[in-house]
């Protein structure tokens, strides 16, 4: 099994020698993981940067020192792929935030579609964004990344348009597309942006909207897919296709 990976405030920290783990990190490692001296981990900042070391020292309940051997740093991924998607009702908003990120996913939107039952305002809506900043956050640590997806604010559907006119390739997964993703032309670097429509489907306004902007409808396959599901389910496609699962 590979090491397990704990997360520190600042690539600054992650340099040869003796670094401490405290604080929510430190007392997964020691009360949870139950780690011991010459265990092997992983500490990273999130944004790229990882060291690996072993555990030098296990003080009481929440700290230990981790003897680092090595400091590496991971280059932004080409294509980067963000994944606009629709609220989907309950939580699994968050197991779609979970699966995308273990797949490797590198940017995530929660998107306001017209047909979306959840809604997120006020103080419900700063709460739900954060359970998915979590979740992907502990997702990250779980498949062991160094580098964690953003997740966005939440966007309306004009904001949406507007990343996606920025954007290098687009697509709306949408089950009456014309073209199938598997064959679309896909670039070999820049940004690539996928919409998922929640489970009511994506209206003929936004459908025209995307549209206009860039974006037009792709089908994933022969079955349709839920809305918590669909996302991963392209993601994957797209990663073995450019190459980055290669």
């Amino acid at each position: 099994m590979t090491a397990p990976v704990f997360v520190v405030d600042t690539a600054e920290t992650l340099r040869p020698g003796t670094v401490t783990l405290d604080g929510p990190e430190g007392r997964h490692a020691v009360s949870v993981r139950r780690l011991r001296v010459g265990e092997e981990v992983v500490l990273t900042d999130g944004a790229g940067t990882g060291a690996h070391g072993t555990v030098a020292a296990v003080h009481g309940k929440d700290r230990l020192e981790v003897a680092v051997t090595g400091v590496r740093t991971e280059d932004e991924p080409a294509p980067r792929i963000t994944v606009v998607q629709a609220l989907p009702k309950g939580d699994r908003g968050e197991l779609s935030v979970e699966t995308m990120t273990e797949t490797g996913v590198d940017r995530i939107v929660p998107w306001q579609a017209a047909r979306c039952i959840t809604q997120w305002k006020g103080e419900r809506g700063a709460k739900a964004l954060g359970k998915w900043r979590a979740t992907a956050r502990e997702a990250g640590k779980q498949s062991r990344r160094l580098r964690f997806p953003e997740v966005a604010e939440a966007m309306s559907s004009k904001e949406v348009a507007a990343l996606i006119g920025s954007a290098d390739f687009a697509a709306v997964l949408h089950e009456e597309g014309s073209e199938p993703l598997a064959t679309a032309e896909l670039p070999d670097a820049g940004s690539i942006v996928l919409v998922v429509g929640p489970e009511g489907g994506v209206s003929p306004d936004e459908l025209a909207l995307f549209a206009n902007a860039g974006a037009a409808p792709y089908r994933l396959g022969r079955t349709v897919l839920r809305t918590s599901t669909a996302g991963t389910a392209a993601c994957a496609l797209l990663l073995g296709r450019t190459g980055r699962w290669s």
